[in-house]
């Protein structure tokens, strides 16, 4: 087998391990929407509730081409606190279903449940699991684009480096730099310009707060920091180094975005890190 041959093998696993890596953490996680379906006259609804929003814009909880007849409320209540839960009316427009919920600054929390009616008989609500969604600030897309691509790019340069390495490909320490900056700048030069925007601090991992994120892509960065330095002489190269900062990267790629993130502390009005914000599914109406 020829070397280009041999090659093009290679980044043909590569982009399936990456592509599978993305689709994964894009269909995890504490901001996913949760995805609904009720029986509503003998048919299945389906609808979803949202998890993130951004504090530039109204939120609206919306139930789209809701069945004839359908009406309900959503009840609600700051998160984490013991206050009382407010109730606020669906209201029809059309083929939808709509109530406004109280923006809250970033990094501030709500939960709410739905209470779903038809024919004076209730079909749904989720009171023993609500939802809970987090508000952030707009992040402008001029930093927002950049960042995604440069994390893909480094995911997918590290998996490209760690499969040359098990298959001995002489060229991986050219893929070991190309992910070493690229994880620089996506990670530790991007990731915190998002952070201030959508939370307002640059940094809440360690030393200066729990963040799971900004933890997790530190660390990532670290262990290809070792692996750049231990090959950066072509003559005694160690690869077993590459090869583990390419299996911890992907290892912090299936760690769910946003666990453990930012939340506003209502009675200090401080923002803390760490919160374990674990994704709420129903195991009876989830699809």
């Amino acid at each position: 087998m020829s070397t280009k041959t041999r090659t093009g093998l290679l980044w043909a696993l590569t982009i399936v391990i990456t592509v599978v890596s993305a689709i994964y953490q894009r269909s995890t996680g504490p901001t996913k929407p949760e995805r609904i379906t009720v029986e509503a006259g003998g048919e299945e609804y389906r609808f979803t509730l949202r998890r993130s929003h951004v504090v530039t814009r109204d939120l609206f909880i919306r139930l789209e081409d809701a069945p004839v007849g359908m009406e309900g409320r959503v009840l609600h209540r700051r998160y984490p606190t013991g206050e009382e839960w407010r109730a606020t009316s669906l209201r029809r427009d059309g083929g939808m279903l709509a109530a406004q919920l109280p923006l809250q600054p970033p990094a501030g929390w709500i939960e709410y449940y739905l209470v779903l009616e038809q024919g004076g008989r209730e079909i749904f609500t989720n009171e023993d699991e609500p939802v809970r969604l987090r508000f952030r600030g707009d992040v402008p897309a001029m930093f927002m684009i950049p960042h995604i691509l440069f994390m893909f790019m480094a995911m997918l340069l590290s998996n490209m480096t760690g499969i040359m390495v098990i298959f001995r490909h002489p060229g991986y320490r050219k893929y070991l730099r190309l992910t070493f900056w690229t994880l620089l700048v996506g990670g530790l030069v991007l990731g915190p310009i998002i952070q201030k925007y959508a939370f307002g601090d640059f940094w809440t991992g360690w030393p200066m707060g729990q963040d799971l994120t900004d933890n997790k892509t530190l660390v990532a960065f670290l262990f290809w920091a070792l692996a750049l330095y231990t090959n950066r002489n072509a003559t005694k190269p160690k690869p077993v180094f590459a090869l583990v900062a390419s299996i911890v990267l992907l290892l912090v790629y299936f760690i769910p975005h946003s666990m453990m993130g930012s939340m506003l502390d209502y009675e200090t009005g401080e923002v803390v890190t760490g919160f374990l914000q674990v994704p709420v599914y129903h195991l009876i109406h989830i699809w």
